[in-house]
């Protein structure tokens, strides 16, 4: 970043993609780039991998845009997803109604991940409407408690949407855990402002640190984490479960599923149905 904003005079802004595992560097300039940018920009990476650095694969874009006003442009990228008629994702900006009965959840892009665009968290939410059966009978955003529903339990909330959405759908209870301290406090703020901090039980943890024999089970487990996560800690993952119970793993890369499945089947657990979308594979598990 400070490379790119050096060579063209210009603050460079950096943007690092969670759930893709990318990152984006932007530089604006109102003026034409000099001839040869493209070999000095590559010739500035090679020499960071001199230095012991990998740069990974990269693409260099250069690219003319049009004036316009970015502050209300960028937005066009972020709009409503409605998972079947059960349940509206929105951004605050959005003037579309919900559909009668159908629960709604306002959500902004931030600086934690978790919007419903990515297929991973479109996924989760599809499992969390086909395991509501429907919507609760008290959709009002000051009511205490819909209709009782099942138990949930999402580790690695992230933004908090998907316990946002199960406490929206009436499940209960609902508990969230992220291990990193900013998208906890992030999740309890959308969580606020949906009108459902009091039926969520959100805390800053470590998957690695979940009880191998927990005193509170779970119907519905979502882990949305990486491949290398969910295999190493399967067994506390998965002990979270209650007997009947559904358990949801996302943010798996297509190549890495199979591995992935097969340590949660030896431990008893069968793949009942899952998506692919793009790169990226999740699946829905039940005990056999």
């Amino acid at each position: 970043m400070e490379m790119l904003g050096a060579m063209l005079g210009r603050p460079a802004t950096s943007y690092f993609d969670l759930e893709a595992r990318t990152c984006s560097v932007t530089v604006y300039s109102e003026r034409k780039p000099a001839a040869g940018l493209r070999k000095t920009v590559t010739a500035g990476l090679v020499e960071i991998e001199t230095c012991g650095l990998n740069a990974g694969p990269r693409k260099l874009t250069i690219a003319k845009v049009r004036r316009e006003d970015w502050a209300e442009s960028w937005k066009r990228h972020f709009k409503p997803i409605e998972i079947g008629s059960a349940l509206l994702i929105k951004p605050s900006w959005s003037k579309l109604k919900p559909r009668r009965n159908q629960a709604v959840v306002v959500l902004d892009p931030g600086l934690s991940f978790g919007t419903g665009q990515h297929p991973t968290t479109a996924f989760c939410l599809s499992e969390l409407v086909r395991s509501a059966g429907g919507p609760p009978a008290d959709l009002s955003p000051n009511s205490r408690a819909g209709r009782p529903r099942s138990a949930f339990l999402d580790i690695g909330t992230g933004s908090g949407i998907l316990a946002i959405a199960a406490a929206k759908l009436g499940y209960q209870p609902v508990q969230a855990l992220d291990f990193d301290a900013k998208a906890v406090k992030i999740a309890r703020v959308n969580a606020r402002m949906n009108g459902v901090e009091r039926r969520i039980g959100l805390w800053c943890g470590d998957a690695a640190k979940l009880p191998l024999r927990p005193i509170q089970k779970f119907d519905l487990v979502c882990a949305n984490l990486i491949s290398n996560l969910l295999i190493a800690e399967r067994r506390r993952i998965a002990a979270q479960l209650r007997p009947a119970g559904t358990l949801v793993l996302a943010g798996i890369l297509k190549q890495e599923f199979r591995e992935v499945q097969t340590a949660f089947e030896k431990l008893g657990l069968k793949l009942m149905h899952n998506r692919a979308d793009r790169e990226w594979k999740s699946g829905a598990f039940r005990r056999c």
